[in-house]
């Protein structure tokens, strides 16, 4: 978030770093070696292994045989058997003893690493069972050892990159990725992987450069782009170029108006740039297409605030509780609000203060800024004592870059003062204020004296 931790209310944005990209889109009419297949199926979603050879259809079609071990993809599941198409194309139909679930299929890659061991890609595809069971140490030494074997394929590379990646060594991950694009430069799954673990790495720079050569070449085979797009909109805004963020998800907006997702993207970036009012009618539109969604009420209720429309904010903030009363966000949006708004009749101090430890509640008072919401609406509902309390520990927590700002808060609360943004304007207007009381008062005094000498 992009805001003083004490200044405003918190602001959520939907979207979040590039998610790691695990194959492309399966293309079982095109020829693949069947340990490539297997990562290309687990995309697509559950598929099946052959347990053992058959043959669909009649004839002596080699094309028709399957092996066992085969990638199968799931077209329909039926009482006794499975509709399945193979990594050529074909379709038919197996008995549902003949076949398993990728998950289940580790036995028998064994089987067939102990028929046939020094034969690289089972090691793949069992490593393809180890990853369905969420097992990423197991399948990193199945690939690893795939890779030791001389099983030079591309996707070899390409996934164990991902297992490398998801264990954190990006740098490993990323030379892997670079191996893969050698062997193949024409698939793009390593390049939008590297991006993500580049955007994991905080290099935006390199990632938007990995994003736009997978574009093109998207745009070359006149493929969708849609979700690169997204990706790189995530990275332009990342790096600080909202400009551009806007532009990608204006695209993505263009090709789909009731994209939900890139409506709250470019209203999120609208809010970087401080243009809220364009923020807010993004949110707007957004709740139009999912009336539902609380974090868009909170959002727009979030740009109206800083555009002084605190009332109509007010009521986004209590209509995103509604539908999500545990909403941590909104309501610590709502406690800054009714403690902190100047229109007297928004404000409610108890109501804020019972906001905010809601909020802290659910972050088991370990966030910083709802900590000092409970603080700041303790100090509006008069309760100075526990309010300097509260904000003590803000100070405590609070980082380098905010810890002058929260020791003067503090200081404020000391003196049984209001939260205030600006606590040195606030102090010289409080101080010539009372300065501008006191005159009359002196002078009425020096009145009187005068008066008496007479």
């Amino acid at each position: 978030m992009l805001r003083l931790v004490f200044t405003a209310p918190r602001f959520y944005s939907r979207m979040t770093r590039s998610s790691v990209v695990f194959a492309s889109a399966v293309a079982f009419l095109v020829q693949l070696d069947h340990a490539s297949l297997a990562q290309e199926a687990i995309a697509a979603g559950d598929p099946l292994v052959a347990r053992v050879e058959m043959k669909l259809g009649e004839g002596d079609d080699p094309e028709n045989t399957i092996e066992k071990g085969d990638l199968l993809a799931l077209v329909e599941e039926r009482d006794k058997d499975f509709v399945v198409m193979t990594y050529n194309g074909t379709k038919g139909a197996v008995e549902k003893v003949n076949a398993v679930k990728i998950a289940e299929s580790g036995d028998i890659y064994t089987e067939l690493i102990k028929e046939h061991p020094e034969e690289g890609r089972y090691y793949t595809l069992r490593a393809s069972s180890w990853w369905a069971l969420n097992k990423p140490e197991k399948a990193l030494e199945d690939f690893d050892k795939a890779i030791e074997l001389g099983y030079e394929k591309p996707h070899a590379y390409a996934s164990r990159g991902l297992f490398l990646a998801s264990s954190g060594e990006l740098d490993k991950a990323i030379a892997d990725y670079n191996k893969a694009l050698e062997l193949d430069p024409e698939d793009i799954s390593p390049l939008i992987n590297r991006a993500a673990a580049k955007m994991n790495q905080s290099k935006y720079d390199e990632a938007i450069n990995d994003y736009t050569t997978a574009i093109e070449k998207k745009l070359e085979a006149k493929e969708s782009i849609k979700s690169l797009l997204n990706q790189r909109a995530i990275a332009f805004k990342a790096a600080g170029k909202t400009d551009d963020a806007v532009k990608d998800f204006d695209a993505l907006i263009k090709e789909d108006p009731k994209d939900f997702n890139a409506t709250m993207g470019r209203g999120y970036v609208h809010f970087q740039q401080a243009n809220y009012d364009e923020a807010v009618k993004d949110f707007a539109r957004a709740i139009e297409l999912k009336p539902e969604d609380p974090v868009a009420r909170n959002n727009r209720g979030y740009n109206l605030f800083q555009i002084g429309k605190h009332e109509d904010a007010l009521d986004d903030y209590n209509e995103a509780l509604a539908l999500s009363p545990k909403y941590g966000l909104a309501l610590q949006n709502r406690a800054w609000l009714l403690a902190t708004s100047p229109n007297e009749k928004l404000r409610d101090a108890d109501l804020a203060v019972e906001s905010a430890k809601a909020a802290c509640d659910l972050s088991k008072y370990e966030n910083v800024s709802d900590v000092s919401a409970l603080a700041a609406s303790l100090a509006a509902a008069g309760k100075f004592d526990e309010a300097v309390g509260w904000q003590e520990k803000v100070v405590k927590m609070v980082g380098e870059n905010y810890k002058e700002f929260a020791e003067k808060t503090l200081k404020r609360y000391q003196d049984e003062k209001p939260f205030a943004t600006d606590p040195d304007a606030a102090n010289e207007k409080e101080k010539a204020a009372a300065e501008a009381e006191k005159k009359p008062a002196e002078a009425k005094t020096d009145g009187a004296k005068a008066e008496n000498a007479k």
